[in-house]
């Protein structure tokens, strides 16, 4: 059986619901994952947008959600998830808005894709204190033993008169 993340919110390729968008709720997707790897001890989730400002001319990776140490034994996160609803041990990195938790959706223009990356890990992470995505992605090397992927899009619909 393959790792596998899926959203009922979206399917992969597809857009993303407003709800889960600075255009409204900002709230995180509900997300499961199963086909975990023998040996997982936790997992560490990445969201990012590789397509900021401008998917015609990229100039970043925009971060919006960090977290590891998701226990071996989860094998979902609820919609609307926030720090004291998630799993016992779980910590969380800084996205780019220098805070933890999630950060919807808000590209200033065109449809952007967002990755939502989750790792199986063979050991637990020491506490990094609320890493940057590249902290934590330099302390996972040698320890990830596999990685699945979930890409929804988005872009705002303009209302300006």
């Amino acid at each position: 059986m393959s790792f596998i993340l899926t959203s009922p919110a979206f399917a992969s390729g597809h857009e993303i619901p407003v709800d889960h968008t600075c255009d409204a709720g900002d709230v995180s997707p509900p997300l499961s994952w199963s086909g975990v790897p023998a040996g997982t001890k936790c997992f560490a989730l990445i969201v990012d947008d590789p397509d900021a400002p401008d998917p015609a001319a990229p100039k970043m990776t925009w971060v919006h959600w960090v977290l590891y140490n998701l226990p071996a034994d989860a094998a979902h996160l609820p919609e609307a998830v926030d720090q004291e609803d998630l799993p016992d041990g779980t910590l969380e990195g800084k996205n780019d808005w220098k805070r933890t938790g999630y950060g919807g959706p808000c590209p200033p223009i065109g449809r952007h894709r967002y990755f939502f990356k989750l790792y199986a890990l063979d050991t637990a992470l020491p506490d990094l204190k609320q890493p940057t995505k590249v902290a934590l992605e330099k302390a996972m090397e040698g320890h990830i033993l596999a990685k699945t992927e979930l890409v929804g899009l988005y872009q705002k619909t303009r209302t300006d008169d």
